[in-house]
C-alpha cells in the first residue's frame, strides 16, 4: 500500500470526493482515505503521479508519505504532531478579541443598556458601520472557511466549511443590505425605518457563527491529536543512537547508521537500537513495550534482541540483524499506521451518507428560507432559519465516527501486544463465534516436559532417572530431550551407554557398565510391565490423561516409568474459560489420537475436540465450522497458513519478532492464550464506541436539521438562533472524538463485563453410515475422511478403520450412489449405507 498525505480536507465530504476521485483511475484497486490523520491509502499500479494529480483535480493537494510500507520511522514523530492546534488557537483568541467588541456593541447596549462612547450616540449608522468592520475582520482571521468552502463548491464537491461559508456569508451580506437601507432610511428622515433596519442587522451572527466553529475546531484538534498517542509513544521508543565497534574501537553513532551485521554494545538500563543476536553476555531485558510483557526476558549468548527493549542489569555485546524500517519496532508502528489508513465495512453507509450530505443540507436551507417567506415571515426571519439549517449541520461527526475509534483501539492494542493488521480485522474479531484452537504450541507450551517419575517399589527415583538419561543421552528423540532436561535441572550428568541402538517406533537399548538398559512404550516393555501390575496400572491412568509413558528396564527387571507430555500453558484453562463466558464455542484441533485428545481437551475445557487432524486438513475443519458463524483460527503460524486464511480471522500467537505474519490478520505478541479473549473484548468495545458515534452522529442530524428548520416552532414552539446552531455544530465533532478516546481506559483483561453474543443458528444436519472394507491402517482412515469432507454438503465424516465405517453428517441431501462411487474411486470397496 502507498500513502500519500492529503491537505485541504475539512469534513467526511472531502475525504468521500478525494476517495472518489481516485478510484476512477486506472489501475487503482482500493483506496481508503483517513480524514482523522489526513492520509491516503491506495492499491494498485498507478503512477503516484496520476494520483496526486486526481487528488489537485478534484481541488485538494497531495504528496506521497512514503513508498510501500515507508510509514514514520521510529523517532520521527513529526509525522503525527499536532500542528493545528497551535494555528486554530491564535484564530481563537483574535477572533475572541474581535467578537467580544463587536458584543458589546451589537448586544451588550441594547440589551443590557451597557454605555457607549458619545460618538455612537444618536448615531445608528456609526453603530452598524463598526459592527460591519468588526465581523469583517472576524472573517478574514477564519477566512480559511471561505477559501476552502468556495473552492469546493467551484469543483462541484461542497464541503463543511462551504456550509459555514454560507451560514456566515449570508448574515453579513444580508446585514450589509439591511445597513444601506438604513442609511438610505435616515436620509429619507424615516427615523423609525432607520430602528426598524438596526434590528436586522445580524453582524454578530456572522462573526459568532466563525468563532464558535473555530472553538469546535479547536477541541477537535486536540482530541484527534489525543488519538494518536500510542503511536506516537511508540515512535518515541526507540533510542537517538548506538554504541558500536569500529575498527576496534568503540563510538557512538546515529542509529540511523547502524548497518546490519555491526557489533554494538548495550550497557545495563540502555535501551537496545536495533534487532540483533547477542554474541557475549547476558542480561534480563525489559520488552514490555513491545509484548506488553512486564516480566523481563533472560538473554544469554545466541538468542535474539529487539529495538527499544530495556537492557536491565547485564552487559550485552550483539549483533544487528534488522535495521531501520525491519525491526520489530517499525514493522509494529507499520501495522498500528496501515491499520488506521484502512477502512472498516461499518464506515461504508457514513461514506454514503457523507458523500450527499452538503448538497441536500444546502438543498434543504433553500427550502426552508422559500417556504418561510410563502408563510408570510419577514426576509430576515427566513434568513435566520436558513442560516441555522447550514451551520448545524455537521458532516464531520459522521467521518470521524468510525476512524477515530479505529486508530484509539489499534492503539490500545499495541500496547498489550495485539497488533491488528487491518480495521476489517478489528471489526471483524469481535464478532466471532467459533474459535479453534491449534494444541500445540498455542493450548500447550510446544514441548514436552517430564510430568510424573514412578519408579519401581526397589528403586529410587533419582536412580530413575539417570539410568533414564544416560539411555535417552544419543537420542534426537523430543521425548528424549525433556527427560535430559529435568535431569540437568537436577544437576545430574548423563553417562555415556554402549552398543546404542534405535528401534524406531519402539525404543531404545544400550548398555551402562556392561548391564543391559532398554526403554519404550507400554507395548515394547509390555512383557517388563506385566511384571508390576500397579506399574501397568499407573501406565495406563497416565496414558487416559494424555500423557506418554516411557517405560526403563535394567538386565530385564522393570525400573520405573517416567510420563512425558506437551504440558499446558499456565493460562489456558483460563483463556479457554473466559472465552466461553463471553458465547464463544471453543474448538481444540490436534493430531493425536482420540483419547489423547480428549483428555488434554476435557483439561483445557473446550467445547470440542477434532483429534487426528494432518497439518492440510486443518483447512476443511475450519470450512466446516463456518456453518456455525464466523470463525477464527488460532494458531502459531508456522504449518497453519491455509486454514489462519480460510478463518474469517487469522490469529497467530506468540509471534515475538515476526509480527508481519503474511496469513494473520490479528498477530500476538505473547505466547499467552489470554490475548485472545482480550482481542475480542478490544474489538468489542470498539465497535460498540464506533455504534455509539454513528448513532450520535446520525441522530445529532436528525434532530438538529428539523429544529434549525423551524418544523418544531408551530408545535411545541422551540426555534434555533443561527449561533446556538453553530455551538451544537462545533460541539458535535468534539463529542463524537471524545467518546472514541473513552477507549483508552479499556481494560482488555477484566473480564468482569463479559457478555454472551447470540449465536447463529447451525444448519440441520442428517447422518448416514457407511460399511467400507479395506481400510487398514490410519492412514486409509484418513484418507477416506479427506475424501468425504472434500465433499460441499457433507459437514464432518468419523471414520474408522477398526470397525470398518464412516458416519458422514451432512447439511444437503447425498444419493447413496454418489458416496459410494466417490469412496469406491479411492480402492476402498462400500459394503452398505444406511
Amino acid at each position: 500500500m502507498d500513502t500519500y498525505q492529503v491537505t485541504g480536507m475539512s469534513c467526511a465530504a472531502c475525504s468521500a470526493r478525494v476517495e472518489q476521485a481516485v478510484k476512477k483511475i486506472p489501475g487503482v484497486t482500493a483506496c481508503a482515505v483517513n480524514l482523522l490523520t489526513n492520509s491516503m491509502g491506495v492499491e494498485g499500479t498507478a503512477t503516484p503521479e496520476t494520483i496526486i494529480a486526481a487528488v489537485e483535480a478534484a481541488g485538494y493537494g497531495a504528496s506521497p508519505a512514503g513508498a510501500k510500507g515507508n510509514t514514520p520511522k521510529p523517532g520521527a514523530d513529526d509525522a503525527l504532531k499536532d500542528k493545528q492546534s497551535p494555528v486554530l488557537l491564535r484564530r481563537l483568541v483574535t477572533s475572541l478579541g474581535f467578537l467580544a467588541v463587536l458584543m458589546y456593541i451589537s448586544m451588550g447596549h441594547m440589551m443590557a443598556g451597557w454605555p457607549l462612547p458619545q460618538f455612537f450616540a444618536g448615531n445608528p449608522i456609526a453603530l452598524g458601520l463598526a459592527q460591519m468592520l468588526l465581523a469583517g475582520i472576524v472573517m478574514v482571521i477564519n477566512q480559511k472557511f471561505f477559501i476552502s468552502g468556495v473552492k469546493g463548491l467551484m469543483h462541484g464537491a461542497p464541503n463543511m466549511d462551504t456550509l459555514v461559508a454560507l451560514g456566515s456569508g449570508a448574515s453579513f451580506v444580508y446585514s450589509t443590505y439591511a445597513l444601506f437601507a438604513m442609511t438610505g432610511a435616515q436620509l429619507a428622515g424615516d427615523m423609525e425605518a432607520v430602528h426598524g433596519y438596526l434590528h436586522d442587522l445580524y453582524f454578530e451572527s456572522a462573526a459568532m457563527i466563525l468563532t464558535l466553529i473555530t472553538v469546535g475546531k479547536l477541541l477537535e484538534a486536540r482530541s484527534k491529536g489525543k488519538t494518536t498517542n500510542a503511536l506516537r509513544s511508540l515512535m518515541n521508543l526507540a533510542p537517538k543512537t548506538a554504541t558500536v565497534e569500529r575498527n576496534g574501537e568503540e563510538m557512538t553513532i546515529p542509529v540511523e547508521q547502524v548497518r546490519v551485521g555491526d557489533i554494538f554494545l548495550v550497557r545495563p538500563g540502555e535501551s537496545i537500537p536495533v534487532d540483533g543476536r547477542v554474541l557475549e553476555g547476558g542480561s534480563a531485558v525489559n520488552e514490555s513495550a513491545l509484548t506488553g510483557e512486564s516480566i523481563p526476558v533472560d538473554k544469554t549468548a545466541g538468542d535474539s534482541v529487539s529495538a527499544a527493549t530495556i537492557n536491565q542489569s547485564g552487559f550485552l555485546r550483539c549483533e544487528a540483524s534488522r535495521v531501520g524500517e525491519d525491526t520489530t519496532l517499525s514493522q509494529i508502528i507499520r501495522m498500528v499506521s496501515d491499520t488506521a489508513a484502512t477502512k472498516a465495512p461499518i464506515a461504508k453507509v457514513a461514506d454514503k451518507v457523507s458523500g450527499i450530505f452538503v448538497p441536500v443540507v444546502i438543498s434543504i436551507a433553500v427550502v426552508t428560507f422559500i417556504v418561510w417567506m410563502l408563510t408570510g415571515e419577514t426576509f430576515g426571519y427566513a434568513l435566520a432559519r436558513g442560516i441555522s439549517v447550514l451551520v448545524i449541520s455537521c458532516p464531520c461527526a459522521l467521518g470521524l465516527a468510525t476512524p477515530v475509534a479505529i486508530m484509539v483501539g489499534s492503539g490500545v492494542g499495541a500496547k498489550n501486544g495485539i497488533l491488528f493488521k487491518t480495521a476489517e480485522s478489528l471489526e471483524e474479531t469481535g464478532k466471532i463465534h467459533v474459535v479453534a484452537l491449534d494444541k500445540t504450541g498455542t493450548i500447550t507450551m510446544g514441548a514436552p516436559e517430564v510430568t510424573d517419575i514412578c519408579p519401581n517399589w526397589d528403586v529410587k527415583e533419582d536412580e530413575l532417572l539417570a539410568l533414564a538419561a544416560s539411555l535417552e543421552r544419543h537420542s534426537e528423540h523430543p521425548l528424549a530431550k525433556a527427560v535430559l532436561r529435568r535431569a540437568g535441572e537436577r544437576g545430574m550428568t548423563a553417562e555415556a551407554v554402549a552398543e546404542f541402538r534405535a528401534l524406531p517406533g519402539n525404543g531404545l537399548v544400550g548398555k551402562l557398565h556392561g548391564a543391559e538398559l532398554k526403554g519404550g512404550s507400554m507395548k515394547y516393555m509390555a512383557d517388563l510391565l506385566d511384571t508390576a501390575p500397579d506399574l501397568r496400572k499407573k501406565a495406563e491412568q497416565l496414558a487416559g490423561e494424555g500423557k506418554t509413558p516411557l517405560i526403563f528396564g535394567r538386565e530385564g527387571k522393570l525400573l520405573g516409568i517416567i510420563a512425558v507430555a506437551d504440558v499446558m500453558k499456565p493460562d489456558s484453562a483460563e483463556a479457554i474459560r473466559e472465552l466461553r463466558n463471553i458465547g464463544i464455542h471453543v474448538v481444540m484441533l490436534t493430531g493425536d489420537n482420540p483419547q489423547t485428545a480428549q483428555a488434554i481437551g476435557k483439561q483445557a475445557g473446550v467445547d470440542e475436540v477434532v483429534a487426528g487432524v494432518l497439518p492440510d486438513g486443518k483447512e476443511s475443519v475450519i470450512r466446516r465450522l463456518q456453518r456455525r458463524g464466523k470463525v477464527a483460527m488460532v494458531g502459531d503460524g508456522i504449518n497453519d497458513a491455509p486454514a489462519l486464511t480460510r478463518a474469517d480471522v487469522g490469529i497467530a500467537i506468540g509471534a515475538g519478532t515476526d509480527v508481519a505474519l503474511d496469513a494473520a490478520d490479528v498477530v500476538l505478541m505473547k505466547s499467552s492464550l489470554r490475548d485472545v479473549p482480550a482481542a475480542i473484548r478490544l474489538s468489542r468495545a470498539t465497535l460498540r464506541n464506533i455504534h455509539q458515534n454513528l448513532f450520535w452522529a446520525f441522530f445529532y442530524n436528525s434532530i438538529g436539521i428539523p429544529l434549525a428548520a423551524g418544523v418544531f416552532i408551530s408545535l411545541l414552539g422551540w426555534s434555533l438562533n443561527p449561533m446556538f446552531g453553530a455551538a451544537a455544530m462545533s460541539l458535535s465533532s468534539f463529542c463524537v472524538v471524545s467518546n472514541a478516546l473513552r477507549l483508552n481506559w479499556t481494560k482488555v483483561y477484566d473480564p468482569r463485563h463479559d457478555h454472551k453474543i447470540k449465536h447463529r443458528k447451525e444448519k440441520k444436519t442428517m447422518t448416514k453410515t457407511m460399511k467400507i472394507e479395506g481400510m487398514m491402517c490410519p492412514h486409509c482412515e484418513a484418507r477416506v475422511k479427506k475424501t468425504l469432507e472434500a465433499m460441499a454438503e457433507v459437514a464432518e465424516a468419523q471414520v474408522s478403520h477398526k470397525e470398518g465405517t464412516a458416519i458422514v453428517t451432512l447439511t444437503a441431501p447425498v444419493a447413496n450412489e454418489v458416496l459410494k462411487k466417490t469412496i469406491e474411486d479411492q480402492g476402498y470397496p462400500v459394503l452398505d449405507i444406511q
